[in-house]
């Protein structure tokens, strides 16, 4: 059953372009803020498992620091080569005491 986690403070990711590697349960997700909304994703590149967290996050993708590969922060998907599977991405609330990531 999925269960809503805390996963950071607000001010961990409070600036567009934010990109901040966090693990609630254990679970590698990478936070990414754009044009003002939280996004959660796994924390590993599809193509070569790379941290995503690592990268950098620009019309509304993440970008893989090794390869280049690109990611949309709302769906997944993969949208540049050398990446062609998309990464799981997770539901997101902000909350009065920190950034939820709904998991499992």
């Amino acid at each position: 059953m999925a269960e809503w986690v805390r996963a950071a403070d607000r001010s961990a990711c409070d600036g567009d372009g934010c990109v901040h590697a966090v693990t609630p349960d254990g679970q590698r997700i990478v936070l990414a803020r754009w044009e003002g909304e939280i996004f959660a994703l796994e924390d590993e590149c599809s193509h070569q498992e790379f941290p995503l967290s690592d990268g950098s996050v620009e019309n509304g993708q993440i970008e893989c620091v090794f390869h280049g590969a690109k990611f949309d922060l709302r769906s997944g998907r993969a949208t540049q080569l050398p990446a062609i599977k998309p990464v799981k991405t997770y539901p997101v609330e902000v909350r009065e005491d920190g950034i939820y990531v709904q998991v499992g």
